[in-house]
């Protein structure tokens, strides 16, 4: 069989491990004099960057996000940007805080209005200017957006999450030390967690994957869910290394193959609702298998059968009742459903229009219609 083409987008370079973080001031000194340093509500989470870039001779002007980012966040933090003359945006917190660095890297050199470049709401066009060198530190092993070409940007007129994209945003350099991710709370690992094993199983059994995906995937999958499980019983500086890891194969997959249900839903969702983006993936993520698996045939059957084979290895059980063995799992853990995170039954039907036209969807590997979607909130309700 003939190995089909395919392209590969990354970040200029990748520093995986422990430790790599005391590298962070004197990379970012190497390349600019003055940084924006983007971080979450807690600027004294930042504060060990904040000392070692200032010994390097670094002027720092720091920018808080203290939720997920919307239009108008974005639009201070880029003003913060030019006032300072940040010469490079560096984004050191979970993935709001480095989608939130990262447009704001975008859109300062941008002459056009932000929302000509946003999807669905806006005209999705091409950045008119390359944006500012942009450094990524993640401190939570979930959405592998330190790798990733788009920004996910709420627009609360519009009720909805969208992506500003362009494959320029891409960092050019991620540094992905697991030791930031020490000591998260378990409601946030579940939640980040289960967005990254989505993330590498969706790209795994889209109809976009290609071999550098799969071969991402196929290692991601079954540790991702082991590592998760065993966070469940306890802190794990392995476990913690396994799921950093996961979470950059993640973003590398999604970037170069696609997602599919799980997330053309959840964008929509958490635009409506405000449920956090990886609990509302960790949800609907066996729904959506379980969906998948009944009318996939070819090789996404063949996929989606390996998905369930891991599963099962982790959670015990058949791979036929790995879906359910998911749910189960997760919810004896904490994941609440659907309800509980806001999503209300009224708005299934109009979440689920929104949904099915989505970028998201075209990589799911069958086909659903808005019934199916519905179908699926009110099982994971």
């Amino acid at each position: 069989m003939t190995l089909a083409a395919f392209s590969f987008l990354s970040p200029g370079e990748i520093l995986f491990g422990r430790g790599m973080a005391q590298q962070a001031a004197s990379r970012i000194a190497q390349r600019a004099d003055r940084v924006l340093l983007v971080h979450g509500a807690a600027a004294g989470r930042v504060g060990w960057l904040r000392d070692d870039l200032a010994a390097a001779g670094v002027q720092v002007e720091g920018f808080a996000v203290p939720q997920e980012p919307d239009v108008a966040l974005i639009e201070v933090g880029v003003a913060a940007a030019r006032r300072c003359g940040a010469r490079v945006i560096v984004a050191c917190g979970g993935g709001s805080v480095i989608d939130a660095g990262k447009a704001i890297a975008a859109l300062v050199p941008a002459t056009r209005p932000m929302l000509d470049h946003l999807e669905v709401v806006g005209q999705g066009l091409p950045l008119d200017h390359a944006p500012l060198p942009f450094i990524a530190i993640p401190t939570t092993a979930g959405t592998g957006a330190e790798v990733t070409k788009n920004a996910v940007i709420a627009v609360p007129e519009a009720r909805r999450k969208v992506s500003l994209r362009d494959p320029r945003m891409i960092a050019d350099l991620a540094i992905v030390d697991p030791a930031l991710t020490d000591g998260t709370p378990w409601a946030v690992t579940l939640a980040s967690g289960l967005d990254a094993v989505t993330q590498v199983i969706e790209p795994y059994v889209s109809p976009k994957a290609n071999a550098l995906t799969d071969a991402l995937c196929r290692d991601a999958i079954p540790r991702g869910l082991q590592a998760l499980c065993r966070l469940h019983e306890g802190e794990s500086s392995e476990a913690r290394d396994a799921m950093a890891l996961v979470s950059l194969y993640g973003g590398l997959a999604l970037a170069n193959a696609a997602l599919g249900a799980v997330h053309g839903l959840a964008g929509p969702i958490g635009g409506m609702s405000g449920a956090p983006h990886g609990a509302v993936c960790g949800r609907l993520l066996p729904f959506v298998l379980a969906c998948n698996a009944e009318r996939a045939t070819g090789d996404a059957s063949v996929r989606l059968a390996q998905v369930s084979d891991w599963i099962a290895d982790a959670l015990g059980g058949t791979a036929d009742q790995a879906p359910d063995r998911l749910v189960d799992w997760a919810e004896a853990a904490g994941l609440p459903g659907l309800a509980v995170m806001g999503v209300r039954a009224a708005d299934h039907e109009d979440l689920a229009q929104a949904a099915v036209g989505s970028s998201s969807m075209k990589g799911n590997p069958v086909p659903l219609e808005v019934a199916d979607l519905v179908a699926l909130m009110r099982h994971a309700a």
